[in-house]
């Protein structure tokens, strides 16, 4: 397979991430007015780098942090495979450790190695890296995209690099992210590098 450069950001923030309030694949809301900022940033930066492809998930937030690509006419497609973990029964909630203890405790077994238990009526980790496996395999085998954006969300974002670059599902959070942050890979038909590493140097005024 050819060479590829992926240019891979997290959507901008949402009045659900303002308020710390958890919002998976089930809720579908829109950037803030500092989501579109951000989305702003991150698109001057990188409006002339020569995209052959757009790939977002299939919710709205992530078609918004990339609308002004679009509008130069890029291709794009929505895949579902690179929505958000869906967190069941927490998503909606606004989560403090004092409040939902439920929650750190799933956190805390995936860290130490459980990735494919569920959170109460949502996905595990190896859920969503089954799911992404298969939208990753149609990603890098379009030969004829060679540079490429790929706009998802936080914790499936966390999945995906663990994906590419082979590390242990319970390594994710290592990953750091924040909203409309920057990861920049190489692929060379065989394997991927990071380059850029949560770069928000096009958020800075």
């Amino acid at each position: 397979m050819k060479s590829k450069k992926i240019y891979l950001v997290r959507h901008g923030q949402t009045d659900y991430n303002l308020n710390g309030v958890v919002q998976g694949s089930g809720i579908d809301a829109p950037l803030n007015e500092t989501g579109r900022t951000q989305a702003e940033g991150f698109f001057q930066a990188y409006k002339d780098i020569p995209f052959d492809k757009v790939y977002t998930s299939t919710l709205q937030r992530t078609v918004q942090s990339v609308q002004k690509f679009l509008d130069l006419g890029l291709p794009h497609e929505k895949l579902s495979g690179l929505n958000e973990i869906n967190w069941g029964t927490r998503e909606g909630m606004k989560i403090t450790p004092e409040e939902d203890a439920y929650y750190y405790n799933v956190i805390r077994e995936w860290q130490n190695g459980n990735t494919t238990l569920r959170i109460e009526g949502g996905e595990s980790p190896q859920d969503v890296y089954d799911r992404q496996k298969v939208a990753l395999e149609h990603i890098i085998s379009k030969e004829d995209e060679e540079i490429i954006l790929i706009c998802m969300h936080g914790r499936a974002m966390r999945v995906f690099l663990c994906q590419m670059l082979n590390y242990p599902l319970h390594c994710m959070d290592l990953f750091e992210h924040s909203n409309l942050c920057l990861y920049k890979l190489s692929y060379t038909g065989s394997m991927f590098a990071i380059e850029n590493f949560n770069d928000i140097c096009h958020l800075q005024p």
